[in-house]
């Protein structure tokens, strides 16, 4: 495959991860405008989408795309503090480095039998996994919050019956 400007090639793999790395940034910059526009939840969504995509071949644009997420979360971000009592195994992960988040609650919920759920701990609001998960497992989770902020926050993930 050859591109007009060079960028795409299969023949060079250098080229490649540049015309993904290019593509990744005009994404980014769509959906940070897209979001600042009021949008804030459909940019998420197709950055879940793309996050998606891109995280078991290319994981390094799926980190730029998870911490993309995390700021446009913020962006629409509110605070209020709930705490409902669970006996669903906890998964704290406020002590994982942040690369590493990701990845152990997506097995975490991989293995998860149906009708299973378990909490997961945060020390930030952890909507950009909502919309990974809505976006590898569309209507294949449930996802409530327990407790949002400003310490910790708690979210019960579940795979339904």
């Amino acid at each position: 495959m050859y591109c007009k400007n060079n960028l795409v090639s299969t023949d060079n793999p250098v080229k490649t991860r540049s015309a993904l790395e290019a593509l990744t940034a005009v994404l980014s910059d769509a959906l940070r405008a897209l979001a600042a526009d009021g949008h804030a939840e459909e940019a998420n969504r197709l950055a879940g989408r793309a996050y998606a995509a891109l995280r078991r071949e290319h994981p390094d644009q799926a980190r730029r795309l998870n911490a993309l997420m995390h700021q446009l979360t913020r962006i629409s971000q509110t605070t209020k503090e709930q705490t409902v009592p669970t006996t669903d195994p906890q998964l704290d992960v406020r002590t994982e480095p942040p690369a590493r988040r990701h990845e152990l609650i997506f097995d975490t919920y991989d293995k998860l039998a149906p009708g299973e759920g378990f909490v997961l701990v945060n020390d930030h609001d952890p909507k950009p996994l909502y919309y990974q998960l809505a976006a590898e497992h569309p209507d294949q989770f449930s996802w409530d919050y327990l407790e949002e902020g400003p310490e910790a926050w708690r979210v019960r993930i579940g795979r339904p019956a």
